[in-house]
């Protein structure tokens, strides 16, 4: 029994826990449940809440966009009977300005018809009127415009001759001033020398007894020099000199300096003639660079090749009229810049315009181009600026100047050439220079004398006053200079005078 009852009695246990767990879950089964149920139902009432809400949202919107479309239209309603209203009156109005219309075009058409009538009548009565003008006059209708045409024609020169004179006096005296006023403040700021450098070709020598030792036994001194040099040698009757000539001025200095060398030494024969030509053309050649340097230096400008120096340094050698064209470049290259300046041009481009405006003269060449042309070329192909290029060829006239700095090149080239003292000039080319002057004024109608003077500066002509009118003497001026500035070349500014002397003659009897 005892072990039945041990044994019965876990069972029992578990049975009842068992029984007890079971009841629990029952429980709380039930609990979820009606938990379940309660928030359903609470979830169905918010919902229906909600629906409510929503509809009662719903129709109050609607009903608001009713009221809305209701007060739209109201408004619509009265701005179309205001339109309606603006309309009608407008209407009115213009059916008044047709009326209106109406009542001036019938008074136009009746202005129309009597001015048409007046028309007619003054016709008629102007036909008769010129029909007795022509018969009083003797003169027909084409014929009395033609004289009135003629005396207004004249008229019209008189007057527009009258202006033209005052306008260029007016424009003279300004131009003329500011002018003055620019040279002057330019020149005055160049500090140059009074007379140019000019090439000497004659050398002394210390005694006569030198020339034969030049010409050597049978003349092999003088031949071996003039090989070398490539100058002639000329030994005449002076006394104590000798000259050399020659075209180049660089064969020529280096005949000079190398004769002047082998006269100080006294030891002159062939090997020692060929030993210092050699050192004086070394010599020379470096001279040519430094000069050309040097103005460079002295003028600020840079990016010259080696070849653009030494045709500037060339320049050193070479003379125009008496005056150094390299000293003359210089110069014209300070009075060109400081032109630009004055008048606001571009400085750089005139003062290198100037200085190359003559390099040409510097180049070796054996070209037939002048020496303008051969400095265009040079200056491409150093890759000069197109209006450097342009300053260049231009500067005597050769092409058109298409810029302002071309055109100060020209000025400064002029004002350098014309100063006194800086060049020379043949009695031969300055008689025929006063002479062409006086042609061209002779030339001209009425003309009866001319006269230049002020060497060349200044022409003086002498009219025929019973030929020539006041009014004509000034057409006459300005032809004869407009002919000069034409047909001749001369440095500087020429100026024209026109004379007419009224004489009036009388005899008492």
């Amino acid at each position: 029994m005892d072990i039945i009852f041990w044994i019965v009695l876990p069972l029992a246990g578990l049975t009842l826990g068992w029984t007890i767990r079971w009841l629990f879950a029952r429980l709380k089964l039930t609990a979820s449940e009606q938990e379940a149920t309660r928030i359903k139902e609470d979830a169905v009432k918010q919902a229906e809440a909600a629906r409510k809400e929503m509809l009662l949202e719903a129709k109050e919107k609607i009903i608001s966009e009713q009221k809305q479309a209701e007060r739209e239209t109201r408004e619509r309603r009265a701005e179309l009977q205001r339109f309606e209203h603006r309309v009608l009156q407008k209407e009115d109005s213009i059916d008044k300005k047709l009326r209106q219309v109406e009542r001036v075009e019938q008074q136009l058409a009746e202005k129309e018809r009597v001015f048409v009538e007046r028309e007619n009548a003054l016709k008629q009565e102007g036909c008769k009127l010129r029909t007795e003008l022509e018969r009083i006059s003797g003169l027909s209708v084409d014929e009395a415009k033609a004289l009135i045409i003629s005396e207004l024609e004249n008229e019209a020169k008189h007057d527009a001759q009258t202006i033209i004179n005052k306008i260029e006096s007016e424009a003279n005296l300004s131009a003329e001033k500011k002018a003055r006023d620019i040279l002057l403040s330019t020149i005055q700021r160049v500090a140059t020398e009074i007379t140019g450098e000019v090439t000497v070709t004659t050398v002394n020598l210390p005694n006569d007894e030198m020339k034969g030792r030049i010409i050597g036994r049978e003349g092999r001194n003088i031949r071996t020099l003039e090989t070398i040099t490539g100058v002639d040698i000329i030994i005449d009757d002076t006394p104590e000199a000798v000259v050399i000539s020659c075209f180049d001025p660089v064969r020529r200095e280096i005949a000079k300096v190398a004769m002047e060398r082998l006269i100080s030494d006294g030891r002159i024969h062939p090997a020692r003639i060929e030993e210092v030509v050699t050192r004086v053309s070394k010599d020379i050649s470096q001279k040519i660079f430094e000069e050309g340097e040097k103005v460079l230096y002295d003028l600020g400008i840079h990016n010259i090749s080696q070849e653009g120096i030494r045709a500037l340094g060339r320049l050193f050698f070479r003379t125009s009229y008496g005056q150094n064209v390299l000293y003359h470049s210089k110069e014209v290259a300070h009075i060109a810049s400081l032109l630009a300046a004055e008048i606001g041009a571009n400085t750089e481009l005139a003062k290198r315009g100037a200085l190359f405006h003559d390099i040409g003269k510097g180049v070796e060449t054996d070209s037939e181009l002048n020496h303008a042309e051969i400095g265009m070329d040079m200056a491409r192909k150093m890759g000069e600026d197109p209006r450097i290029i342009n300053a260049i060829g231009s500067h005597h006239n050769d092409i058109e100047p298409s810029c302002i700095e071309s055109v100060i090149v020209q000025i400064a080239d002029a004002i350098s050439a014309a100063r006194p003292g800086a060049r020379k000039e043949t009695m031969d080319n300055y008689i025929k220079r006063l002479k062409n002057l006086e042609d061209i004024a002779t030339s001209f109608t009425g003309v009866e004398k001319s006269f230049a003077i002020q060497a060349g500066r200044e022409l003086r002509v002498i009219v025929h006053s019973d030929e020539v009118s006041d009014e004509t003497t000034k057409v006459i001026a300005r032809d004869v200079a407009k002919k000069i500035e034409t047909d001749l070349r001369y440095p500087g500014r020429i100026k024209v005078t026109i004379i007419r002397e009224t004489r009036i003659v009388e005899y008492a009897r």
